[in-house]
């Protein structure tokens, strides 16, 4: 029987080692295949050595765990059975609610022995179960939703990851944007909102896209999105924002994964599993 391989992302050097110190104990046959300390090289690691399960810190450099996730989700090959994920999260009620709502695993930080105890033995019992881990893709995607609220609905837009504006206004609601300003050169390029056809993060730039010309604004897409009308303008690929007034059709392939057209464009934009649900049938 092949041996069972996990990977192991916290960037707390201490709580990193109770974590796997605890796993050879109560899993002494499950290899350790690489312990990382930020989600950037959580994410590469995982592709490298596709492991069976992730344990994912919540919060650390680079990337959340939930983006890992979202990430993993679009990046895993599909010939390989996608791997079982535990999250690690220091208390918090409302973060504990959702994973207890989405059915995710999940550890309180600091580890204990008895609490792990009992997610290896459920994670044991998943991994005998060869149809359950099928399907394993599907429910990390559905749990994505959940955890993530710009995922279930695109008018609340930036979800989890949002970030947290100042505002003069009793309700901190942010003031959406009706004029792009991107610098060209020495000139300044004043782009109307609705214009836009899909904003594409690139590193520490977007582009912005409209049907006759692309721009780079110096700006992260997690700051971007609480400043869009989360109505017109929906996330489609973590990467990747959609003007829903310029799409012409989605089109499915014979794997299922989907495709956008957009009118005035011969680019196509590729749907991610996690925001598919946004373009079934009404």
């Amino acid at each position: 029987m092949t041996q069972l391989r996990a990977l192991v992302a916290e960037d707390e050097p201490i709580l990193s080692l109770t974590l796997l110190k605890h796993l050879e104990k109560l899993w002494p046959d499950l290899q350790i295949c690489s312990v990382v300390d930020n989600g950037v090289f959580a994410v590469q690691e995982a592709l490298a050595q596709l492991p069976d399960i992730l344990f994912l810190d919540i919060k650390m450099p680079g990337k959340t765990g939930l983006e890992v996730a979202q990430e993993l989700v679009e990046e895993w090959p599909d010939s390989k059975p996608f791997p079982l994920i535990v999250y690690v999260t220091a208390y918090d009620e409302f973060a504990v609610d959702a994973f207890e709502h989405a059915a995710s695993d999940y550890v309180l930080k600091p580890v204990s022995e008895d609490r792990l105890s009992k997610t290896v033995k459920r994670l044991q019992t998943r991994l005998d179960n060869g149809q359950e881990r099928s399907g394993e893709l599907e429910r990390v995607v559905a749990q994505l939703r959940n955890l993530m609220p710009g995922i279930g609905n695109p008018a609340n837009s930036g979800g989890i990851v949002s970030m947290h504006h100042a505002s003069n206004n009793s309700n901190n609601s942010i003031e959406k944007l009706s004029l792009i300003r991107a610098a060209i050169g020495n000139q300044i390029r004043m782009i109307p909102i609705g214009d836009v056809l899909y904003f594409e993060a690139t590193d520490k730039y977007i582009n912005v896209v409209t049907a006759e010309h692309s721009s780079l604004i110096r700006v992260s897409l997690r700051e971007l999105l609480p400043q869009l009308d989360g109505n017109q303008f929906w996330q489609i690929h973590r990467s990747t924002v959609v003007n829903t007034h310029y799409i012409h059709t989605a089109i499915k392939d014979e794997t299922g994964k989907l495709t956008l057209k957009l009118r005035g464009s011969d680019d196509k934009l590729q749907v991610s599993r996690v925001y598919a649900h946004l373009f079934k049938q009404m």
